[in-house]
């Protein structure tokens, strides 16, 4: 439709003076009438009947007034024009374009009505000057004034966005002011471009050529009949069809008829949902159940994943332990990878599920977002809604492998990947490590940190001396490949054996004392310290005889005593004096004296 024009505004419009030549029409007189030709026969008219039936011709069309429309009948449609009789002293003439349809197609034709405005009886050639196109927009006006007078309903077309709000085609161009376009704020008017529209008159101003109209006024009255029908059979428990009327982050606002529910992300699918807009879009037409209703406040919850059966009702009949299953990963986290099975199903790989050599410090090392994934059911709690997965229990344990490959006792090279403070760890195979512990690097040397002895990268030669597969563990030891000189000392010593020993270090219950290169002993407080008797002052980096008084080879420890070779020295001199004092030759005193 075009767009309204002023009415006040002088003008010929698209009605225009004829363009067709003079000898298509009758010929008229200097005042624009007609002129009649005598007639054939030799009757003639009186000039005095004449004048008078002239005046008669002329005062009948003084009821036809400029600017009313009037209906015409069209005579004639050339390519250009279409001539039409609207009953005055001579024809109008109106552009051709005026008649054409949207596909450029006249839609008159001769002996057609037609409305038509008046806007001059004469130009300045006789002809009445019509336009068809401002009777149809004066017929529009009337038709506005009425739907404003008995609030009737019009549509309209958006036009295009204007400063304040729409312009809406309704025969004539009329304004929707932004407040006006709905119960609530509309953000994207340029969404609403080249719809229809069902809106109300709230002004209109003929003279000044101003409509103003409201959608929100139309809305609210359909809403409130809606609205007092929906609260009239709303219940929890019903379900109902509702139109999504607005999305957010955390649900979908929901039209029910005149009252809007809300239908939260955690109702609206057993599965996992990202964003509501997954899901929906506004404007669609969806089935949701009403789990709560507050008539005080008239909130309502709405449910949609209600309406179908729960996936973890029957969940251990389907997902049965033991059993393999695949998934889609669909999110990670540090302690491991959620696996949807099915819609509203899902299970967590732990990370320590997830290899049986690797030390995975992130799950991501080893899955993606998206990925399918095979995975054994490893536990199954309906109640708490969670599934175990296991990703390393579909593929073989190689630890199980491991004690057929490397018997205890047997040797294995591999290189030092990591030192700590109690060990290093050296790789046996491709991700499995086996751990020599820092006791176990030397037969002799008392080793602070195992980097004294490794470092990383160096390849290695090592004893098995221990195989945990359950808990994945492999022991390792590199002084068992040396000779053990604590075994070669107690082959060669026996209790009751002189020694010779150096003290290294005194403490409060003793001293140690080193015996051979590696190899300690210790001497107690008690075996060179008699506070009633005699005490003997030992000093670090001294060497002392002493006599072996204790042997544990399993235990690797030694006892010693210096006070039992004192003994053994007091023994051996009352031996020699009973065998002097046989004779007569000394006395024990005299024996003491010489000492």
């Amino acid at each position: 439709m075009a767009n309204v024009e002023d009415q006040n505004t002088p003008g010929t419009g698209s009605g225009g003076v004829a363009t067709t030549e003079r000898s298509e029409r009758h010929d008229r007189n200097d005042r624009g009438g007609l002129k009649v030709r005598p007639r054939d026969d030799d009757d003639q008219i009186d000039p005095a009947e004449y004048a008078k039936l002239l005046d008669i011709y002329d005062n009948s069309f003084r009821n036809i007034a400029e600017g009313e429309v009037v209906k015409g009948t069209v005579l004639k449609v050339t390519p250009s024009e279409v001539i039409v009789d609207v009953g005055y002293k001579s024809e109008g003439i109106i552009s051709v374009n005026e008649f054409l349809d949207e596909g450029g197609q006249v839609t008159v034709q001769p002996g057609d009505l037609v409305d038509v405005l008046l806007e001059r009886t004469e130009d300045r050639e006789g002809y009445v000057v019509l336009s068809r196109e401002k009777a149809e927009k004066m017929k529009i006006w009337d038709e506005v004034e009425k739907a404003y007078a008995e609030r009737k309903v019009v549509i309209g077309r958006v036009i295009e966005r204007i400063k304040g709000g729409l312009a809406v085609d309704i025969g004539v161009r009329a304004f929707l002011p932004g407040s006006q376009i709905d119960v609530r704020p509309v953000r994207n008017l340029d969404a609403l471009r080249g719809q229809e529209l069902r809106m109300r008159v709230i002004k209109v101003n003929k003279k000044r050529g101003n409509i103003v109209l409201s959608r929100k006024a139309l809305l609210e009255e359909e809403n409130a009949e809606k609205k007092k029908h929906t609260l009239e059979t709303l219940a929890e428990g019903k379900v109902l069809k509702g139109v999504v009327k607005n999305i957010t982050d955390y649900g979908a606002f929901i039209d029910l008829g005149g009252i809007d529910g809300l239908l939260h992300i955690t109702d609206m699918s057993w599965g996992r949902v990202g964003h509501p807009s997954e899901l929906f879009k506004v404007n669609d037409e969806i089935d949701v159940v009403v789990l709560k209703y507050d008539p005080a406040t008239e909130r309502v919850s709405l449910g949609h994943k209600q309406l179908i059966t729960d996936p973890w009702a029957n969940v251990m009949e389907r997902y049965p332990v033991g059993a393999r299953m695949t998934g889609k990963v669909v999110s990670l986290t540090d302690y491991g990878a959620f696996v949807e099975l099915e819609a509203g199903v899902e299970g967590l790989i732990h990370v320590s599920e997830m290899s049986w050599s690797k030390r995975v410090k992130h799950p991501s090392k080893i899955l993606n977002v998206g990925d399918s994934v095979d995975a054994m059911v490893l536990g199954v709690d309906p109640t708490a809604r969670r599934i175990s997965l296991g990703l390393k229990q579909v593929e073989t344990n190689p630890w199980h492998d491991l004690a057929d490959k490397y018997p205890v006792g047997s040797k294995i090279q591999g290189k030092v990947r990591n030192l700590t403070e109690f060990g290093a760890f050296v790789e046996v195979e491709d991700e499995i490590d086996g751990l020599i512990h820092i006791s176990d690097m030397s037969w002799s040397k008392r080793i602070k940190h195992p980097s004294e002895v490794l470092k990383k990268g160096d390849v290695v030669e090592a004893m098995v001396l221990n195989i945990d597969a359950e808990n994945q563990r492999l022991s390792l030891g590199l002084k068992q490949l040396a000779t053990d000189i604590w075994d070669d000392f107690f082959s060669r010593r026996h209790v009751g054996d002189t020694i010779e020993g150096k003290v290294v270090r005194m403490t409060n219950f003793g001293a140690f004392v080193e015996l051979d290169e590696g190899i300690e002993g210790l001497i107690h407080v008690s075996e060179f310290d008699d506070s009633a008797k005699e005490k003997i002052e030992l000093t670090v980096g001294e060497t002392y005889p002493m006599k072996i008084i204790k042997l544990a080879p399993a235990e690797r420890k030694i006892g010693l005593s210096i006070r039992a070779l004192k003994s053994d020295e007091f023994r051996a001199d009352w031996e020699t004096y009973q065998e002097s004092a046989g004779d007569g030759t000394a006395t024990l005193g005299d024996h003491f004296k010489n000492r």
